[in-house]
């Protein structure tokens, strides 16, 4: 042991647990980011997909159906599980709340449950809640940018300190200090 045992040991490996714990519930896994990425990428099209067979007269059920289909991976899964929800004639507003359990769909499942009960066009929803989403996309790209730009800045910080201080600031100092020598001398 490196502590030792008793209490101190204890204590210690107390903390490092939590610690450790409190780390890995920080950090998702590869595959459940990769399917959160997708959802976030395929959801204002599907959304427009779905826009576009709602007022082409496909009904709700039909239209998630197909979305589902078409559009498949993990929000094709949910789709699917909505559409069949509406299918065995569960309440619009219920049915589409289980999507607002994920971070990812809620925008979709709070907009088209509202949509069900408020009798607003869906359509109209499904097409203002892709363009949001694509806005909200094209913001995160830009701010994973600006972070990219901000991130380089001490790298490149580190590497042209150096060279600049030996190019341009100790050249400098050292003709001050031999005309120094020649005044004095």
């Amino acid at each position: 042991m490196v502590l030792g045992g008793g209490p101190l040991g204890v204590a210690a490996g107390v903390v490092a647990g939590a610690a450790a714990a409190r780390w890995l519930a920080g950090h998702e896994s590869a595959d459940r980011r990769a399917a959160r990425t997708r959802l976030a990428r395929d959801l204002p099209l599907a959304a427009d997909l779905m826009a576009t067979l709602l007022q082409a007269g496909a009904t709700p059920e039909r239209a998630t159906e197909a979305t589902a289909a078409v559009i498949g991976g993990p929000l094709g899964d949910r789709l699917a599980e909505v559409a069949a929800h509406l299918r065995l004639g569960a309440d619009p507003a219920s049915a589409w709340h289980v999507l607002a359990d994920d971070p990812a769909l809620a925008p979709l499942g709070r907009a088209l449950a509202r949509a069900s009960t408020t009798g607003a066009a869906l359509a109209d929803t499904l097409a203002r809640l892709a363009e949001d989403e694509r806005a909200a996309a094209a913001w995160r790209a830009e701010l994973a940018a600006r972070r990219v730009g901000v991130r380089t800045a001490g790298p490149l910080g580190l590497c042209f300190l150096p060279a600049f201080i030996l190019i341009g600031v100790v050249p400098v100092i050292v003709g001050i200090i031999q005309s120094l020598d020649i005044t004095l001398g």
